[in-house]
């Protein structure tokens, strides 16, 4: 069990995943630091929280962290517009690499590193740690460095850190530029909205689950120096998603094709989760329908409409 006196770093604790996973342990009353490159914004700022703002890309402003001593570090930071080349590899790679010439003489306890299914690019479903990644985007490409970066380390140095491939992540407080927000988005306001074909399948997997996993891995000693798959370990045609989201949301006309897939876009996307079970003892709960449900209903109640 981790105890109340734990102190946790986060870096990216202002965007979707960080923030939920602050939110996580506040309530178990851990002393909690926050990196970004910006102010949370106020539907996502929370009370004791230490909140930095920096960028973890640029190695020597890491200093102003001197005054306090982690137990854990989760690494949640990223820049999120892909489209923007030397940013995505800055962030999700050089600035790994400098948390990790920071923590690698703190005797951190566990470094949790929130990778991507991106790093596996085309390769063919279902997806598994072990098999060898190709990305063609940037965004996989600097998270594969990154994996392949951190896990040398552990072999040479044993590093302490965890590799966590997480699949489409979604849920309450998801930014709007995302494929179930969106949707969400379009059919509580019962418009029409540009889509593709929706023959593409995803596994997804909801915030709480994705929390309850990073927190759960942060315990558990044989996890570290492993890659690990978390989704929900099936795939969902795209379609199907889209017509539940109409039917909960009692509206919405999506104009099918008139979004064209991408060259490089898989057709099929879900993971492998025998490691997670293994190592983890782990599963997800919340299943596609149920959390539908949920992310709507939080839209509606917040006006995210």
């Amino acid at each position: 069990m981790l105890s109340k006196n734990k102190t946790v770093l986060i870096t990216g604790g202002t965007g979707f995943v960080g923030f939920s996973v602050i939110k996580f342990c506040v309530l178990r009353k851990w002393k909690v630091v926050s990196l970004s490159t910006n102010k949370p914004r106020k539907s996502r700022k929370l009370k004791n929280v230490k909140y930095i703002v920096l960028d973890i890309s640029k190695k020597n402003s890491l200093q102003i962290l001197n005054k306090f001593n982690f137990d854990h570090v989760i690494n949640c930071a990223g820049y999120v517009n892909h489209k923007n080349y030397k940013k995505t590899y800055n962030s999700h790679y050089i600035g790994c690499k400098n948390l990790y010439s920071y923590f690698k003489e703190k005797k951190i306890k566990s470094f949790v590193q929130i990778g991507s299914s991106s790093e596996y690019g085309m390769s063919r479903a279902p997806q598994s740690e072990d098999i060898i990644c190709k990305p063609e985007m940037i965004y996989g490409k600097s998270k594969l460095k990154a994996t392949n970066f951190f896990i040398d380390k552990f072999n040479q140095e044993n590093f302490p850190v965890i590799i966590l491939r997480f699949f489409q992540i979604y849920g309450p407080h998801q930014d709007k530029n995302r494929f179930i927000p969106i949707i969400i988005d379009g059919c509580l306001k019962n418009k029409k909205f540009y889509c593709s074909d929706g023959k593409q399948s995803r596994d997804f997997i909801y915030i709480d689950d994705v929390v309850k996993v990073i927190i759960k891995t942060m315990k558990t000693k044989k996890a570290v120096g492993n890659i690990i798959n978390i989704g929900c370990g099936k795939a969902i045609i795209l379609k199907k998603v889209i017509k539940m989201i109409i039917k909960f949301s009692k509206g919405g006309k999506p104009l099918y094709g008139k979004i064209k897939l991408r060259t490089d876009e898989p057709k099929k996307v879900y993971p492998s989760i025998k490691k997670a079970k293994n190592l983890l003892n782990w599963s997800t709960k919340v299943d596609i329908v149920n959390g539908i449900k949920k992310t709507i209903k939080f839209y509606k109640q917040n006006n995210q409409v």
